[in-house]
């Protein structure tokens, strides 16, 4: 599941760029510019609904790499496990950020 999250990462960084380009974080216009992007913006219906369903499917894959670690002892692995525990806070953190944007 590591390389699978790896690819999730990459699409949600490509999607979060496209998403960017368009998006203001004006108090004032930030639900209009999300309103354009689903609207006028070319597929950008599509690249909003990859990038929130795709920080989904990216938890869920964390989710089964933590299960995997934990049937096969990888917690044992001291330095590795931590790692892996403060990767997991970092993007619990950077997605709650994300889920607060309209």
């Amino acid at each position: 599941f590591g390389s699978l999250l790896g690819l999730c990462l990459a699409a949600q960084i490509l999607t979060g760029l496209f998403l960017a380009m368009h998006y203001t974080s004006d108090i004032a216009t930030a639900f209009s510019s999300v309103a354009h992007i689903c609207r006028d913006v070319n597929y950008g219906w599509l690249i909003r609904n990859m990038h929130a369903n795709g920080a989904s499917f990216f938890f869920i894959c964390i989710y089964l790499h933590i299960g995997r670690g934990l049937y096969y002892g990888s917690y044992l692995y001291k330095e590795t496990w931590n790692i892996g525990v403060i990767l997991l806070l970092l993007t619990m953190m950077t997605a709650f950020v994300g889920y607060v944007l309209p």
